[in-house]
């Protein structure tokens, strides 16, 4: 079996979309299965990433090839807004273009149940609920950057944190207004400040994701790109993630992963999490969780619960679905293949 994984504009996406699909390379690669990065009808199964202009054009030549096509549903319109400027006004058009998008894909792959329940609205093609997965080793030794990453951004224990792009979607104003509110503890967002650099920077980034970054106040750092994520896991002590609207969540599987109690915002993303057990739910303000969070034994309960249930989303646990889905597809076209 040789599946083509193609990434469209790989060279310019970030986060968590990029870790996915990092993640099912190395879920092939582990497992021996043989693929190639370009797009090509010449390969039993063609699995796309994104679906730009050049990913409709290859969806719409392996369909008439019978080459099945399998596709992957990172981006919904829901997700998409609150992310950069006009990303708002885009959603509006995105949503008929991922129905047209999604529809030619004779399969779909959703990170989570309630990502398919949105897709479900997109596309009638069958779907399967395959988690986007973490990888423990790459995060193995982060406790030993405790020190050092404490010492770099001045932080005092018990610290809040958040990792990944500090875009407005991820509950930026919630972050920087409950740092207001607690200004006795210490919060800090790991994570790009300008996922695109330079001009395009300056052009993407909305005015009120500068507006709340340039008014934190004191006890709240924003650490721009840093060289290892593990140092990010390995300072903080209560994972924040106020985000209003996920697919899934890759960092806070990670955070997971590491043993970090949660505070989250209570959306249908996280149906699965049970609150008081493997994290804080929060439906308005978050200070009373937080406030919670001060108890080290709660900590580490919550911590070790949350930590039990990652074990589920590794990508050695999640890998055999991923594959036995590509031998599904490469012997058949994907109808009649549901999950």
């Amino acid at each position: 079996m040789k599946v083509s994984h193609y990434f469209e504009w790989e060279a310019y996406i970030t986060g968590g979309h990029a870790q996915s699909v990092a993640n099912q390379r190395e879920i092939m690669d582990r497992r021996g299965v043989a693929y190639t990065t370009e797009p090509t009808l010449d390969a039993d199964l063609l699995h796309l990433n994104n679906m730009g202009p050049k990913s409709i054009y290859y969806a719409r030549k392996a369909r008439q090839r019978g080459v099945p096509v399998l596709v992957h549903a990172h981006q919904t319109a829901e997700d998409f807004r609150e992310s950069f400027a006009f990303s708002n006004l885009l959603a509006k058009p995105m949503g008929p273009y991922l129905e047209y998008a999604y529809s030619l894909a004779d399969h779909l792959v959703c990170p989570s149940d309630h990502n398919r329940e949105v897709v479900a609205g997109y596309a009638d093609a069958p779907k399967t609920v395959i988690s986007n997965g973490f990888d423990p080793d790459a995060l193995a030794g982060f406790e030993d950057l405790r020190e050092e990453y404490l010492d770099r951004y001045d932080l005092d224990p018990p610290v809040v944190f958040n990792v990944g792009h500090v875009i407005k979607r991820k509950g930026l104003e919630a972050f920087v207004e409950t740092a207001r509110a607690m200004p006795d503890l210490d919060f800090v967002w790991f994570g790009y400040l300008n996922p695109a650099g330079g001009e395009l920077d300056r052009v993407l980034k909305s005015r009120d994701t500068k507006r709340l970054v340039e008014s934190a106040p004191d006890n709240c750092t924003f650490t721009g790109y840093i060289e290892d994520v593990r140092g990010g896991f390995a300072a903080g002590d209560v994972f924040f993630w106020p985000s209003k609207n996920e697919n899934e969540g890759i960092a806070l599987l990670e955070a997971m992963g590491c043993g970090k109690p949660l505070v989250i915002r209570d959306i249908p993303t996280y149906d699965w999490l049970e609150d008081g057990t493997h994290c804080l739910k929060a439906t308005g303000d978050f200070e009373a969780e937080l406030d919670a969070m001060r108890d080290p034994d709660l900590r580490e309960r919550i911590g070790a619960n949350a930590a039990a249930k990652s074990e589920a989303f590794t990508i050695e646990a999640v890998g055999d679905d991923l594959v036995e889905l590509y031998r599904d597809l490469a012997g058949d076209s994907g109808a009649g293949q549901t999950s």
